[in-house]
């Protein structure tokens, strides 16, 4: 019981000095993880498999950390896989950046749609919501973000709004088929569901909320839909091709990337795990920097990376306390065998959870609840798995911290001068998110039930 207290209140802590923002976000994480190491861990459960365990280096060093052969990883502790990742598609990023290929693809983009900001913005999110649907979204909001911030430099226009709506899009077309968010993975494999049994499902709620939420981004961002440039800069605007800054690199980098999503869209069938995928991306784009790897390393981000582990280190806390055990045996016990009532439990409570710890070992610890309930209310299996589906991927919206691609995007606006705050963020997001919750709560009751 001390150490389900103390784990909540350094989590807390953070949550509250995050949104302070009284230290940089690293230094926030970074610290309450040592807290709940020392303090949870150490003092108050004298448990040093609980430090093992949650660090979890040692699953770096097994087969099934680079190559798997379809069971859900459900360990506990910092998500190496996902640091690993992230990692390697920053650098495939940056090393695009370099070639000047995000600078032609939105000039060229923008010239299609002649340099006009509503139909750039309808553009922008539309790719964002698509290609997440295949890639994950974490990759999806490195590649948008940083061609975003170019076009913006370019029309000269304030980029967040966009960024803001690509990271929304990004996680709803994520929650569309099973390789677009983790929990979808570890939900399909856990429980058999293929890729078209998601597109057939979530797929068709993330559509339709997809179609609800344009009029809502249009409506919202009205006033910041706006260009600088003036119809005489629109004319000088020089042609796409001259961002090509060497057209070998160029090439190169978009082998690169083409080989990622081959990789990313296929990893469900060849076994390679993202953890593979983003050191094969990485060092690909290293060999291909040649003499260049000082300067792209310097842009690295590596206050992200390191914002990630303390992350995983104070969320570690809460699984090996039991709190989100608890959590789960809340929706159990109140749920009453009512089908509706169960539903609406999953969905509400997951995404209330997921818009402030982490989605994945969430969605893990849901799962054994989810078949219980199935097999003593008599619910479908199914209608409560995509019930928590959408619960936990949409969940992870409402906040900056709520899901890994809300952290890459505003870290990348925050690095190109834009930083977002919690309350610009959240006045977005949280609508929104509330908006997707209902229509999937409706269209669940209405459709399995």
């Amino acid at each position: 019981m001390v150490a389900q207290i103390f784990s909540v209140i350094i989590f807390l802590v953070m949550f509250l000095m995050i949104v302070l923002e009284v230290f940089e976000r690293h230094t926030v994480t970074l610290m309450c993880g040592l807290c709940t190491l020392v303090i949870v861990f150490c003092f108050c459960m004298h448990d040093f498999g609980a430090i093992v365990d949650t660090l979890n280096i040692q699953s770096i060093f097994t087969l099934d950390f680079w190559h798997t052969s379809g069971s859900a990883n459900e360990s506990s502790g910092i998500n190496w896989a996902t640091i690993i990742f992230i990692a390697g598609m920053m650098i495939m990023v940056e090393g695009m950046a370099r070639s000047g290929f995000f600078r032609w693809l939105c000039m060229k983009l923008a010239k299609l749609v002649r340099y006009k900001m509503v139909p750039v913005f309808l553009v922008f999110i539309t790719m964002s919501f698509v290609l997440s649907m295949f890639i994950d979204s974490i990759t999806v909001i490195l590649f948008l973000a940083a061609a975003t911030i170019e076009l913006a430099k370019l029309l000269r226009f304030n980029p967040v709004p966009m960024l803001l709506a690509e990271i929304f899009c990004a996680n709803l077309g994520g929650s569309a088929t099973m390789c677009g968010d983790p929990p979808n993975i570890i939900i399909g494999t856990s429980l058999g569901y293929s890729f078209f049994d998601f597109l057939t499902n979530t797929g068709l709620i993330s559509l339709i909320s997809f179609a609800v939420l344009i009029p809502y981004f249009l409506l919202v961002f009205r006033k910041d839909l706006k260009s600088e440039a003036t119809e005489q800069d629109i004319a000088n605007m020089p042609e796409p091709s001259s961002a090509i800054v060497n057209k070998k690199d160029f090439i190169i980098s978009c082998c690169i990337f083409f080989i990622a999503v081959i990789l990313l869209v296929t990893h469900a069938n060849t076994g390679l795990t993202v953890a593979f995928i983003g050191v094969f991306v990485s060092a690909l784009t290293l060999i291909a920097a040649g003499r260049n790897i000082p300067e792209l390393m310097k842009r690295f981000d590596y206050k992200t990376l390191l914002f990630f582990i303390g992350l995983f280190v104070v969320v570690g806390g809460l699984e090996q306390t039991g709190v989100l055990e608890i959590v789960a045996q809340f929706i159990e016990r109140i749920s009453g065998g009512n089908p509706k009532l169960m539903v609406a439990i999953i969905i509400w409570l997951s995404a209330f959870t997921s818009a402030f710890v982490d989605n994945i070992p969430f969605a893990a610890t849901m799962l054994p609840v989810i078949k219980t309930l199935s097999a003593t209310a008599g619910v479908d299996l199914a209608t409560l798995a995509w019930a928590l589906s959408m619960g936990t991927d949409i969940g992870g919206n409402a906040t900056p911290i709520g899901a890994s691609a809300n952290v890459v995007g505003t870290a990348a606006a925050a690095k190109a001068g834009h930083p977002v705050s919690w309350g610009k963020y959240c006045k977005f997001a949280v609508p929104a998110t509330i908006l997707v919750l209902i229509i999937s709560t409706v269209y669940i009751f209405v459709v399995y039930l």
